[in-house]
């Protein structure tokens, strides 16, 4: 595919460009028919990082807006999609499913395990 098929869509910068051929999105087109939950999955998926910003900037751009111009009730039903999406994900392979978190804190004895640091022994005590 020539890079003029690429994506050049409002909102969506180099690095999320970068990231969106990497997981097959990209045309306009790829992604209105991914939608943007699904595509902001299919990028969480490849193992990169991305924040919620590039879930607004994908419906910004299908929208044709600014990404911060997409209504907090559009925000929040794309992160209601999103959850239920994630929740639909298999726990991660060979490790359990994070478990809640635990604080032990160690008590200090009163009196030092072992004191034979605590007075130096002299030349004539050595044999």
């Amino acid at each position: 595919m020539t890079q003029a098929s690429t994506i050049k869509m409002r909102n969506i910068g180099p690095k999320s460009s970068a990231w969106l051929r990497q997981v097959g999105l990209r045309t306009h087109e790829d992604i209105a028919a991914a939608g943007p939950v699904d595509a902001f999955m299919r990028v969480k998926r490849a193992g990169f990082r991305p924040s919620l910003n590039l879930l607004y900037a994908l419906e910004g751009a299908l929208a044709d807006c600014h990404w911060q111009e997409v209504p907090e009730a559009r925000r929040q039903v794309l992160i209601a999609e999103y959850e239920a999406a994630v929740a639909l994900l298999p726990a991660p392979r060979g490790r359990p499913a994070a478990g809640p978190v635990t604080t032990t804190q160690m008590q200090e004895d009163e009196a030092p395990a072992s004191d034979f640091l605590d007075e130096p022994v002299g030349d004539d005590e050595r044999e």
